[in-house]
Order: C-alpha cells, then sequence, then structure tokens
C-alpha cells in the first residue's frame, strides 16, 4: 500500500469506531448551535492571490513540524499576518490533528476555515460542520466517482464549501465532468510517495474552465512564487510547513502576503 492507501484504510476504520462512540443523531443534534457564516468561496476571490494559511502539526514525511505553539497562537498570527482562510489539518493518525484543534481555530479567529481531511465517508461531513468548519477538502484521488458525486452533494447541503484536489489530467477531468466543481486544488504533492513538484500547477492550469477558483496546494516559501502563480490566474495557495517551521509564522505570512506589518493593511493595488 502506498501512503495514501494507508491514510484512507486508517481513516474508514476511525470513522466505524467514531460512529459507535458518537452516534449521527447527535452530531446532527449539534448542527443545530451552529456558529456564524463564514463564507470560505468568498475569501478566496478577493483582489491578489489568497492566502490559505495551515496548522499541521506533522506530516508522514517530515516528522513532527512544530512543538510548543497552540492552535490559537499559529491561527492568531496567521490572522494578523494576513491569511484570507485557515486550513486545518484534522488526521490523526499520520498527520497529528484532531477536531479539538478545529474547534480552538474556530474559537481563536474569524477567518473561514476549511477541514482538511481524508473524507472518505458522509459521517465526516457531520463531524466537520459541527466542529465549526465552513469548508472540506474531497480528494479525488481518495475516493471513487459514485463516493465523490455523494459527498460533494452531501456537502454542499450542509452549508459547506468544497475544495476538490486533484493531482493530474485525469483527476482533473472527473473534477470537472462528474460534479463540475467550483474550487480546484491543485495539490503540487504527490500522495503517493509525498514528493513536491510545483509544475504539476502550471500543467494542469491551461485545462480548467474559466470561472473556476483555482487553489495551488503545497511547496510555497518565497513572495516571488505566489506572483508568478498570480500572473497566470490563480486564485490561491494553501501553504502550511513552511509556515509551521517559520521562528515567526506571522513576519513569514507576511512576507507572503504583503500585509504592512504598521497599518495591517495590503499595499495599494
Amino acid at each position: 500500500m502506498n501512503i495514501l492507501e494507508r491514510i484512507v484504510a486508517s481513516t474508514r476504520a476511525d470513522v466505524r469506531r467514531r460512529r459507535k462512540e458518537v452516534p449521527l443523531s447527535t452530531l446532527e443534534d449539534e448542527l443545530a448551535g451552529r456558529g456564524d457564516d463564514r463564507p470560505f468561496c468568498e475569501a478566496l476571490t478577493l483582489p491578489g492571490i489568497s492566502v490559505i494559511a495551515e496548522h499541521k502539526r506533522r506530516s508522514p514525511s517530515a516528522g513532527t513540524i512544530r512543538e510548543g505553539a497552540t492552535v490559537a497562537d499559529v491561527v492568531g498570527a496567521y490572522e494578523r499576518g494576513g491569511a484570507a482562510a485557515l486550513s486545518i489539518l484534522t488526521e490523526r493518525h499520520h498527520f497529528g490533528g484532531s477536531l479539538d484543534d478545529l474547534r480552538e481555530a474556530r474559537a481563536s479567529s474569524a477567518l473561514p476555515i476549511l477541514c482538511k481531511d481524508f473524507i472518505v465517508d458522509s459521517y465526516q461531513l457531520y463531524e466537520s460542520a459541527a466542529a465549526g468548519a465552513d469548508a472540506i477538502l474531497l480528494i479525488v484521488a481518495a475516493l471513487e466517482p459514485d463516493a465523490l458525486v455523494q459527498l460533494h452533494g452531501e456537502a454542499r447541503a450542509l452549508d459547506l464549501d468544497v475544495l476538490v484536489e486533484v493531482h493530474d489530467e485525469p483527476e482533473l477531468e472527473q473534477a470537472l465532468e462528474v460534479i463540475d466543481a467550483d474550487v480546484i486544488g491543485i495539490n503540487n504533492r504527490n500522495l503517493t510517495d509525498f514528493t513536491v513538484d510545483i509544475q504539476r500547477t502550471f500543467d494542469l492550469l491551461a485545462d480548467i474552465p474559466a470561472g473556476k477558483i483555482v487553489i495551488s496546494e503545497s511547496g510555497f516559501y518565497s513572495r516571488e512564487q505566489l506572483d508568478e502563480l498570480e500572473r497566470v490566474g490563480v486564485d490561491g495557495v494553501l501553504v502550511g510547513e513552511s509556515l509551521m517551521r517559520a521562528s515567526d509564522p506571522e513576519a513569514a505570512l507576511r512576507t507572503l502576503t504583503g500585509v504592512d506589518a504598521q497599518t495591517n493593511e495590503f499595499p495599494p493595488l
């Protein structure tokens, strides 16, 4: 099994366990008290290139990324640094995350939040929404076409925006033809071996119709990279590891976003 297959298998086992511990009806009741709406997609269509800043504790390829900082510390720095939205990695076994991380982020920031996990079951949609997510990730490589259609439809019915992640042309075709996804995430990281190639975004971009929101994921650490993506029409980037490793995540994010430390505003266009 490659890394993605191992993660999906452990996720399915975890979901079976959690269903027994917390019935779906309990999550449905919790949704009745869901907080304020924070439109995720709208945050990605503002002028310039938007940064989705990610909280990630560890990864299969990098090991432990940051110790000693709370979720509140990190997302507060991201918000001050000019992030348009947050991504909270909640997968437990391989990334060390949890839905408690998402809840803490929700309580600590006013930014819209993407629950980033390996979603394979509708139960996870209810968990994400009840924990405070505004959007969820669906990875085409992890799902059969019928499951992709079902989960996308159920997420939208729960008022969750959906970032549909692809890695190659066949996956992009599925995202466009099977569900006509509005938000396409091009992951530059190969989930079978976790290598990164930013060229993947440029190769796939030409095949995405006008009017779609395009997010490039993984491998970013400089403003020059973002400027190049903005020139070719990418709407946003998802950045995690480089920010989590920075000694000062707020300053590192300001370098990427261009937010002025004195005025806390973006420079004039």
